[in-house]
């Protein structure tokens, strides 16, 4: 398990981002599957901000929760999820995705014991122009406190 001196040190590690290239036909299909109108062409359904933040933020999931000395073996679990969009992400447009961790808080409850909650947050760009903010949160069970069972 970090240390909670090595977890706070994470805050603020840069995740390696990369782009994002929507699909016309992912935003089609997107927009089936949860009965979404599919009359434009133009305008990606919103989910793209959080679909394709994820998908390129530059690592794997499995490779982000080794920088939390941690796998999914380990039982994480999501936690939270927010996104910001400025404007419509469009079919068709590449974007470009940067990100940070911004928060790393070590915690403890009845029901999980030690966990470390994992905030951070991936910025979609397309050229110089803000598009959306995805912002998650992850956590990582520790140890499990039978003390209260």
């Amino acid at each position: 398990m970090l240390s909670e001196e090595d977890l706070n040190d994470k805050v603020g590690y840069q995740l390696p981002g990369g782009e994002y290239f929507l699909e016309p036909y992912k935003n089609w299909l997107t927009n089936d599957a949860v009965g979404a109108p599919n009359e434009s062409t133009e305008v990606a359904h919103p989910m793209f901000c959080y679909y394709g933040a994820l998908a390129s933020m530059g690592l794997s999931l499995e490779e982000f929760f080794a920088v939390f000395d941690a796998s999914s073996d380990d039982g994480v679990m999501f936690g939270e999820a927010e996104i910001d969009i400025s404007r419509p992400l469009n079919p068709g447009s590449t974007y470009t995705v940067a990100g940070q961790v911004t928060s790393a808080i070590r915690k403890n409850s009845r029901k999980l014991g030690v966990f470390d909650l994992v905030d951070f947050e991936l910025v979609l760009h397309e050229g110089d122009e803000l598009v959306g903010v995805s912002r998650n949160s992850f956590i990582f069970p520790r140890e499990l406190n039978n003390d209260y069972e």
